[in-house]
């Protein structure tokens, strides 16, 4: 009763129900606005924390958060969690959807270039070749004889002009050929730390230049270039194999891989070709040139 009065009592008790309710939901809405992968656990504890605060100052009154009630906030909780992983996996998967327009991109336009360049020299050494036969029908003997050379060695350029066109309209033509390569970065990363990724560029060194000049203190050094038919299946292959051993376990679309040299040529020769050579060695020319002038300085 207050005053006396058993309704005001009444009242009274539901108003302290709503505060408290109102106090709790509160503080849930603010942990499960900002839980995220690396504060969930702090987020959990606070929230039964909160929940036994509430229950405490309610027990005069009878007042406390049901079990039923706070596992729905706490089911509450983990479904936020999982949604912005979810957000933050739909957005790197549109991050690498948009690198792959933008190699593709690249791509077509190297592929016209080649075309355009191949196309010159052709027509170039077409040219030559047709001047040399209009020599030829006018050519006395020794004359003729050297101009039969030159001809041959014209007709080669144009066969091997043809070769390269081949292989761009290969290329052009089979979305899965490209090159996967093995790259390392020990100024960045540290020893046995290698990026395995794959390119589809005709001139895949172009790629590597770009990955050297993207945020990274120092360039990477190129272990292997392996040209393949289907080199979307030999990269997934490679990251099959080191599942285990990605150095970020979250976003399984970064490509670093903490394994041997050995290891992944190992798995190369497993599962492509057992002639890929491999470059041991990494230069690392700009890393090891920093640490001779950081000595040099002391």
């Amino acid at each position: 009763m207050v005053n006396g009065n058993i309704s005001e009592g009444k009242r009274m008790v539901k108003d302290m129900q709503k505060l408290l309710l109102r106090a709790f939901n509160s503080e849930c809405d603010e942990l499960i606005d900002k839980v995220k992968y690396n504060n969930f656990d702090l987020a959990n504890k606070r929230m039964v924390k909160s929940c036994e605060a509430i229950s405490k100052l309610g027990r005069i009154m009878g007042v406390a958060i049901t079990n039923q009630y706070f596992s729905l906030k706490r089911e509450e909780l983990c479904l936020a969690l999982e949604y912005r992983q979810k957000k933050q996996m739909e957005k790197e998967e549109q991050k690498e959807i948009r690198a792959r327009l933008r190699e593709e991109a690249k791509l077509q336009e190297e592929i016209k270039e080649a075309r355009k360049k191949i196309q010159k020299e052709r027509t170039h050494y077409q040219n030559a070749l047709n001047a040399i036969d209009n020599q030829l029908a006018t050519a006395n003997k020794a004359n003729a004889e050297i101009l039969l050379e030159k001809r041959q060695e014209i007709v080669n350029k144009l066969v091997d002009i043809d070769k390269s066109m081949k292989i761009i309209d290969y290329r052009e033509a089979n979305v899965r050929a490209g090159y996967v390569y093995v790259i390392s970065n020990i100024g960045s990363f540290g020893e046995n730390i290698y990026k395995i990724g794959m390119t589809r560029r005709l001139e895949p060194m172009d790629r590597i230049y770009e990955l050297s000049v993207a945020s990274v203190p120092f360039n990477f050094d190129v272990h292997a270039m392996i040209f393949s038919d289907d080199a979307p299946a030999l990269e997934a292959a490679l990251h099959r194999a080191f599942e285990s051993r990605k150095l970020n376990m979250v976003n399984t679309r970064r490509e670093f891989f903490n394994v041997t040299l050995d290891e992944i040529e190992a798995e190369v020769k497993k599962n492509f070709d057992k002639t890929v050579e491999f470059t041991r060695f990494a230069p690392a020319e700009q890393y090891r040139e920093s640490l001779k002038i950081k000595e040099n300085i002391k």
